[in-house]
This record gives structure tokens, C-alpha cells and sequence, in this order.
């Protein structure tokens, strides 16, 4: 595997990481690899590291316990990126199609060193991202998993989650009373907003770059916004 990121010590973990669910899984093991920020390009030393691991079907049992072994073993691994790794386990019909599941899949969130069912990967924005620019740590081109992702669907997706999560932080505004959460909400919105006109998923870079350029065009101009 050809260094997937720019730092030595996460590609270690990731190495284990890849290496460690072949053998829990067997035959079961389709592929690995990023999404997210260290797919599209926008990470930096504080990132998640944004992984989905590809498997033939449903988890068994005997495949949980085996994985829920193999992420304390890495959580405990005296390097930092150990414990900032989170991604999914999805079966190949659950990625290429959304309904195609009885339950969510396998979820190891950030921080955690266990596995939990969340559909908090189960999105079309992840979908695209992996299928356009997922860097492959195993396994075939995702491109041959997923079948492309129309920019209308991308964008039904993206205004549900605005219009979800703003009504969360409405009905709970005293949890993001911070600086940490102001922050992250405005930057997140700049990229949902930005990937909405766009029709594609962008970086969080981009999308602030992008609002700040309109910000700045609407504020010249206020009777044409």
C-alpha cells in the first residue's frame, strides 16, 4: 500500500487498521478506504480519519466480536491518530443501494473504540465522495461499487440535512453555545450551502471560500441578493 497520507504515523494506523480487518474478516473483506476530508484534500494534523471498509454481507457475530477487538487493540496503539480514526462497515448491497439494509451498518465514531449501529455514514454525500475521490488503502476502484450519483439527488440530501439540523440547534441552542460549536456550525453551513448551488460535495475549505466570496458580492450589491 503506497503511503495514503502525508503523515507517517496515521499511515501506520491505518496500515493496522486495513491489515487487522482482512484477517477478522476473511473472505468477507471487499476493500478499504478514506473519505471525507483525507479524500477530498482538506485535512490537517487535527482531522477525523474518515474510513469505509467494504464487506461481502451483513456482519456476522462472530465478525463483530472479532472487529470489536481489532479497534481497542488499535485505540490503544501509543500513537495519537489511533484514537481519531471513524468510519463504516458497509455490506456491498448496502453501498450500492441505501434501501438495500435491515439494520444500519457497523459504526466506530470518532474517539470510540467501539463499533455501534449509526447510519452516520449511510448518506448519498459519502457515497459520492467515495466513488469520485476515495483513496483505495485495499480492494477494487469504488467507482466498480457504486453506480454514479445524480447531482438532484445530492442536493434533496443536502436541503433535508439543513433544514434537519438547523431545527435541532433551534430546539437546543444552549449545547452550542460555544465557541467550538459556533465555528463548526458556520463552517459547515458555508459547505452544505456551497455543495447545494454546486451540486457536489466540496471541502470545508472550499465552501468558506465560497460564502465569504458571496457574503462579500451580496454586501455590494444588497438589492440584487
Amino acid at each position: 500500500m503506497i503511503d495514503p497520507t502525508p503523515y507517517p504515523e496515521l499511515n501506520k494506523v491505518i496500515e493496522e487498521l486495513v491489515a487487522s480487518a482482512q484477517a477478522a474478516l476473511g473472505q468477507s473483506f471487499v476493500g478499504a478506504y478514506l473519505q471525507g476530508s483525507f479524500a477530498l484534500g482538506d485535512f490537517d494534523r487535527h482531522s477525523d480519519v474518515d474510513f469505509i471498509i467494504v464487506v461481502a454481507d451483513e456482519l456476522s457475530d462472530t465478525h463483530v466480536d472479532a472487529l470489536q477487538a481489532v479497534h481497542r487493540t488499535i485505540y490503544s496503539l501509543p500513537l495519537g491518530w489511533a484514537q481519531h480514526l471513524e468510519g463504516s462497515f458497509f455490506p456491498v448491497a448496502t453501498l450500492r443501494n441505501c434501501g438495500e439494509r435491515k439494520e444500519p451498518p457497523w459504526f466506530l465514531d470518532h474517539g470510540s473504540q467501539s463499533l455501534i449501529r449509526s447510519d452516520h455514514c449511510n448518506t448519498l454525500v459519502v457515497r459520492w465522495v467515495l466513488r469520485e475521490h476515495g483513496v483505495i488503502l485495499a480492494g477494487p476502484n469504488p467507482a466498480t461499487l457504486l453506480d454514479p450519483i445524480p447531482a438532484d439527488a445530492l442536493r434533496q440530501e443536502i436541503r433535508a440535512t439543513i433544514c434537519t439540523w438547523g431545527q435541532k440547534i433551534l430546539d437546543n441552542p444552549d449545547r452550542y453555545a460555544n465557541r467550538f460549536y459556533q465555528g463548526y456550525i458556520v463552517l459547515n453551513y458555508c459547505r452544505m450551502l456551497h455543495d447545494l448551488v454546486k451540486g457536489r460535495p466540496g471541502s470545508t475549505r472550499a465552501g468558506a471560500r465560497w460564502a465569504k466570496a458571496v457574503i462579500a458580492e451580496s454586501a455590494r450589491y444588497p438589492g440584487d441578493s
